[in-house]
């Protein structure tokens, strides 16, 4: 769902930056994808907190804690992709986010966690072969549109 949302919202705003402002605006309408898809994944780190507090190994303490901070977190970047003097700092913290998180994908993928319902009879490793090229996709995306654009 994130990247449909992401590429749902990229062409919206693409299409209305063209016509409002009589060009595309590339890395504006990004940033808007962005962050919209941010807010939309930060809705199921509140609505689905226990599938996502499975998705953190035993060592972490605090899980449930951990899975609203890392909402909030998102909730955070998709406004600071749009405050000029935070811009690049979110864009450059929000690649960090998107490596940090990707181990926790790992595991819920080895652990056939199905995040949405709290159980373990998920997609499992199939899934790392499109959650790794989505993480990579939200790295360059975030790069392109809030750092170079």
């Amino acid at each position: 769902m994130p990247l449909i949302v992401l590429l749902s919202v990229f062409t919206v705003s693409l299409l209305t930056t063209k016509f409002v402002r009589g060009n595309f605006g590339f890395a504006l309408s990004g940033r808007i994808a962005m962050s919209a898809m941010l807010l939309f994944t930060a809705i199921a780190h509140f609505a689905f907190t226990k599938g996502m507090s499975m998705m953190l190994p035993d060592l972490i303490p605090y899980k449930t804690e951990v899975v609203y901070l890392t909402g909030f977190i998102e909730i955070g970047a998709a406004i600071g992709l749009f405050i000029p003097n935070f811009r690049v700092l979110t864009a450059w913290l929000l690649i960090a986010f998107f490596i940090l998180i990707l181990p926790a994908n790992i595991y819920a993928a080895i652990k056939h966690i199905d995040y949405q319902k709290g159980t373990f009879d998920g997609n499992g490793l199939i899934y790392l072969w499109f959650r790794v090229p989505l993480q990579i996709l939200f790295i360059v995306w975030t790069y392109l549109s809030a750092i170079k654009g």
